[in-house]
């Protein structure tokens, strides 16, 4: 048998013409063997004779390019870029506090964005997925313009996935998909090249409800990897459960990389293929995938026959717009991040209002005061500074009295006011605690699980040693052993001393005529005595009275100075570890809003009015 070109030439100038871009890394045991490498064929000149199956030799028709493809609208590569770095940071700052099972989906999504974006961006990957006996691979060989991939009755026809690459430079891109150089193909093309199709890496894979699972788990794996899929559907199972539970509902947000793609209408009368068309696009509005008519984006929704080749030219147009727009690649990566973002949304997204209010604060603080008897030593600081006052200005008979009965009551260490709460009486745990429980709640009021959670271990750490923080707390100043004495007080003293002496001389001059010294007058003696003896207890009276004043201001700042060295500790333990588990979420919420619109969901370079316009003011609204 004769061939029109020796496989190693080919091999030869494939290297040749190979572009560093898109360059693999050395071809593995297959392209040795002959079959060919980045996207070219080399089949042996034997092989089609000796199988009798008289497949052609697919003539090789290199087409080398220089330079890398003019990049996509204006800021479009550079808010991608924007939206990946955010996602990046939003994992790294939430590994602490988000489980690894929840930042799975986005370190993937990161992996394969930048396992793509270092590959050719000059092609674009599209895989033509069905359901056994829809006629993909027909289509597959009509858009190829050869015999490519097998078809038949058998079932399943095609076993592993076949790659045609109209340009060269994808073996990177095949390489990633794990698709080995023996079935790679080139297609059949004019003399002028690949043509509107310049770019286009076609991918012919297996039936993704075959009953072999390694089909199915290859078709699951390669999906995940291409820029674009053509979904291809026939008129019996058009509206299979399979087809939209497993894959088009789940990848509704793929909407402007899909095509779905009624095929072998040829068997349905006119009308008949209409109605089956609109209940198509009836289901797949159901699914939730917006449909790209009006001019609007969507997946794009054909009817056709690969058979006959009817509608195949349409489909081949907008094949032709996808690859030579070169943004097929940007628009997965993006539909991947809007997935994750999706699936990332109970972790960040807030359900009512965020953060401790001064009322919050106000309540926490006053429930460690009750805890630590802030009032009742205020009352015992004001008992004290009136006790004094009447020590100081009590007649001194009533003074002796007391020091007398003093002396005959049990010995009693009575400690300073102000000096530990709650005269004596230890700290109530529970109260701590339960002010504690009260104001995490509040804080995590609103808050997604993983940052409620956060926030509560928080305040508990705090917790576990504010009780024995309080039980010791004293007063910022150390307290005096008397409370202070007002100006008034030696006036008050003096009166008293003024007024004993009036008794004392009233009683020796009574005393003195009685024992005839002093002339007889009881009057003079006894008025100075009725005046020393009254005007004692009024001056001690009028004592009590100028002293309420002070002696209440006195209890209330020692209640004042108590409770804010509660409140001091409290904000120390259990507020500012919980301040910072927030401050902490709003910085995530700030990262989760980029990942979603990086320009801040204010409608910038024509997002306008778009869904994650709308979600990143929600999400900015409800942390307020």
């Amino acid at each position: 048998m004769t061939s029109t070109t020796d496989p190693t030439q080919q091999t030869e100038e494939a290297e040749k013409t190979r572009e560093p871009e898109g360059a693999a890394p050395p071809p593995g045991p297959d392209t040795a063997s002959g079959a060919w490498d980045d996207g070219l064929i080399a089949r042996r000149a034997g092989s089609a004779s000796a199988t009798g199956g008289g497949q052609p030799l697919v003539p090789v028709l290199p087409a080398p390019h220089t330079g890398r493809p003019a990049p996509g609208p204006d800021g479009a590569d550079d808010d991608l870029t924007a939206r990946l770095d955010a996602l990046r940071e939003l994992t790294g700052l939430s590994r602490p506090r988000v489980d690894a099972a929840t930042l799975a989906e986005a370190g993937r999504v990161l992996d394969d964005a930048a396992a793509r974006r270092r590959l050719s961006r000059r092609h674009t990957v599209v895989a033509l997925a069905g359901a056994t006996g829809s006629g993909k691979s027909t289509l597959f060989n009509t858009l190829a313009g050869v015999t490519i991939s097998d078809t038949g009755v058998r079932r399943p026809t095609t076993s592993a996935a076949l790659a045609c690459s109209w340009t060269d430079g994808a073996a990177g891109l095949l390489d990633r998909l794990e698709i080995p150089g023996r079935l790679r193909r080139r297609p059949v093309q004019g003399p002028d090249g690949p043509g509107p199709l310049d770019g286009l890496v076609l991918i012919d894979l297996p039936d993704h409800d075959s009953a072999a699972v390694e089909h199915r788990a290859q078709v699951d794996r390669i999906l995940a990897h291409v820029d674009a899929v053509i979904w291809v559907v026939d008129p019996e199972k058009y509206g299979d459960a399979l087809l939209h539970e497993r894959y088009l509902r789940p990848m509704a947000g793929h909407a402007e990389v899909t095509f779905v793609v009624l095929n072998q209408v040829d068997r349905l009368p006119e009308d008949a293929a209409d109605q089956v068309l609109d209940d198509l696009r009836r289901l797949l509005d159901e699914d939730g995938i917006a449909l790209g008519e009006h001019g609007e984006p969507g997946a794009t929704v054909l009817a056709l026959s690969a058979l006959t080749g009817d509608g195949v030219g349409e489909l081949r147009d907008c094949l032709g717009q996808l690859t030579s727009e070169r943004r097929a690649a940007a628009r997965r990566i993006g539909a991947d991040l809007d997935a994750a973002a999706d699936r990332l949304r109970p972790a960040y997204v807030p359900t009512g209002r965020v953060g401790l209010s001064e009322e919050a604060r106000e309540e926490f603080a006053d429930r460690l005061a009750e805890a630590v008897g802030a009032a009742a030593a205020g009352q015992a600081a004001e008992r004290a500074w009136r006790r004094n006052a009447g020590r100081a200005c009590g007649t001194p008979w009533l003074r002796l009295w007391r020091w007398y009965e003093a002396r005959r009551a049990p010995q009693t260490a009575e400690r300073p006011p102000g000096d530990t709460p709650g005269d004596g009486a230890t700290t109530a745990r529970q109260r701590v605690e339960q002010a504690v429980r009260v104001v995490a709640d509040e804080a995590a009021s609103g808050l997604p699980a993983p940052w409620a959670d956060a926030v509560r271990e928080a305040a508990g750490r705090g917790a576990d040693g504010l009780p024995e923080a309080l039980d010791g707390l004293t007063a910022p100043e150390p307290a005096p052993a008397r409370p202070p004495r007002p100006g008034w007080w030696p006036v008050a003293v003096l009166a008293q001393v003024s007024m004993t002496l009036l008794q004392v001389v009233g009683g020796i001059w009574l005393l003195g005529q009685v024992l005839g010294v002093f002339t007889p007058d009881l009057l003079p003696p006894v008025l100075l005595m009725l005046a020393g003896i009254l005007g004692g207890p009024c001056v001690e009276y009028g004592s009590r009275l100028a002293a309420r004043g002070p002696a209440r201001r006195y209890g209330a700042d020692a209640e004042r100075a108590l409770r804010d060295a509660a409140a001091g500790c409290g904000r120390a333990r259990v507020l500012d570890p919980v301040a910072a588990e927030l401050l902490r979420y709003r910085e995530v919420r700030e990262q989760y809003a980029r990942v979603l619109d990086p320009v801040g969901g204010d409608g910038a370079r024509g997002r306008a009015g778009s869904r994650e316009g709308v979600r990143v003011t929600e999400l900015s609204t409800a942390g307020r």
